[in-house]
């Protein structure tokens, strides 16, 4: 496209696409994006540290991913799956289940997060015969209204749009609010054995709920790291009363937090999970995934798709996989994960504005507070964006405020890389400060 067309199209996004689709952070133009740089139209290159929000978890146009997305054009580009059936999906089923935590083998293959969510809710609740849903207060499950009826990250999500059926919802276990002399393991676990008993005392029977729904790790609504315990508590009170326990793994699979699944960083199994972004390696696909049992339970008609399952997705993840596997990515977060936090640690030394700073793997979250009041500064988070990709790195928010900057870099991500980012990161907030200053 000539320059002048596309600078045209680019000053009337707002005339072009929805205000809910147009209006976030930052509409960066881009022509190209490789491993872990995107190209911007301003002719300058950009580190992108958001991954495509979690999703290119093997950098950008990975050559292998390229080649297998061409291979299966070559045959076939739509499925749709049950009217036929083909190679790549059934490949696809039996490689994940060799990944995945206990006996989490089956699959109803969606194309995003908030899909695989409704699907796992909707399992939980044909297999129990039971109404209710209970999550997280903080937890980001998607924006269709099945999803959004369990989603509690931010109320302006829900605002004009509350669901018309009842959910529940339990605290989520952040670490900050633990008393400084109390182990947060313990702490957290014995909060949650009296918030359940208070919940099912008074306002809903513990025999009509069928799932649980929790984020392993609070992504969109903080990047807030719980105690193995209280996922463990969560777990064994399932257990207790015949509660499925599903775990939202769409931001934190496929190598994020540096294993599989979150579900083996915390050793906690659940009976569904959802799965989505990091899997294709940017085409859309997701899946809810549970027992071969526990899915003999939803029959057909119960559910159904025309594009999930996608064959050139499929072929996509497969690819994924593979380089995850043959690159070791998974040591790769873990190392790289460690060295970026602890290069965090020392600009919160240097940087009042600096909350806390916290992270899995490569899902790390810097908290902007005012350092005067220690509240969350979400005007100062879009101040230090706007700063950090003039310098050339993009990185995201997330927080109920939009206090935290997250920082999702590519599985592949090098130490130079990190050096280079957390670089303009450190002139950018030292920009904030002085601003805070005068």
């Amino acid at each position: 496209m000539k320059q002048e067309n596309w600078t045209h199209l680019v000053g009337n996004i707002s005339n072009l696409l929805a205000p809910s689709m147009a209006k976030d952070h930052p509409n960066l133009p881009v022509v190209k994006a490789e491993g872990c740089y995107y190209y911007g139209a301003d002719g300058k290159t950009y580190l992108d540290f958001t991954s495509g929000i979690a999703v290119e978890n093997v950098g950008h146009r990975h050559p292998k991913v390229v080649q297998a997305i061409k291979d299966s054009a070559d045959h076939l580009i739509h499925g749709p799956s049950g009217v036929i059936i083909y190679d790549s999906i059934l490949t696809l089923a039996k490689r994940l289940g060799d990944i995945l935590p206990g006996d989490l083998d089956c699959f109803f293959f969606a194309n995003s997060g908030t899909e695989a969510i409704e699907g796992a809710i909707k399992l939980a609740k044909y297999a129990t015969k039971r109404p209710y849903v209970i999550s997280f207060t903080g937890c980001f499950h998607g924006r269709s209204i099945g999803a959004l009826s369990v989603s509690t990250s931010k109320s302006k999500y829900r605002k004009h749009l509350q669901p018309s059926w009842l959910t529940y919802q339990l605290p989520y276990a952040n670490p900050k609010d633990c008393p400084p002399q109390m182990d947060p393991e313990e702490y957290f676990s014995e909060k949650l054995e009296r918030d359940a008993e208070t919940l099912f005392n008074h306002q809903v029977d513990p025999e009509e709920v069928a799932c649980m729904i929790i984020e392993p790790v609070l992504g969109e609504g903080g990047y807030i790291i719980p105690p193995a315990g209280w996922l463990r508590k969560i777990r064994e009170i399932c257990d207790r009363h015949g509660i499925l326990l599903i775990f939202d793994e769409v931001q934190t699979g496929f190598g994020r937090t540096g294993e599989w699944f979150a579900a083996q960083a915390f050793d906690v199994t659940p009976d569904i999970m959802a799965i989505a972004k990091g899997i294709a390696a940017g085409l859309p696909l997701s899946a809810t995934v549970a027992s071969k049992e526990l899915m003999q339970k939803w029959p057909l008609g119960a559910h159904g798709t025309t594009f999930g399952g996608n064959p050139m997705a499929c072929s996509a993840a497969l690819a994924s996989l593979e380089i995850i596997e043959e690159e070791s990515l998974l040591e790769n977060t873990k190392e790289m994960g460690k060295y970026a936090l602890a290069e965090l640690q020392k600009l919160k030394e240097k940087h009042p504005v600096i909350g806390s700073i916290r992270g899995i793997g490569l899902m790390i979250g810097i908290e902007i507070t005012d350092p005067a009041t220690g509240m969350p500064d979400g005007e100062g988070v879009m101040r230090i964006l706007d700063a950090a990709l003039e310098k050339g790195v993009l990185f995201y928010l997330c927080g109920n405020s939009g206090e935290v900057i997250r920082m999702i870099p590519p599985l592949i991500v090098t130490k130079e890389q990190i050096d280079e980012g957390l670089n303009i990161l450190d002139e950018a907030l030292t920009e904030y400060e002085a601003v805070l200053v005068k």
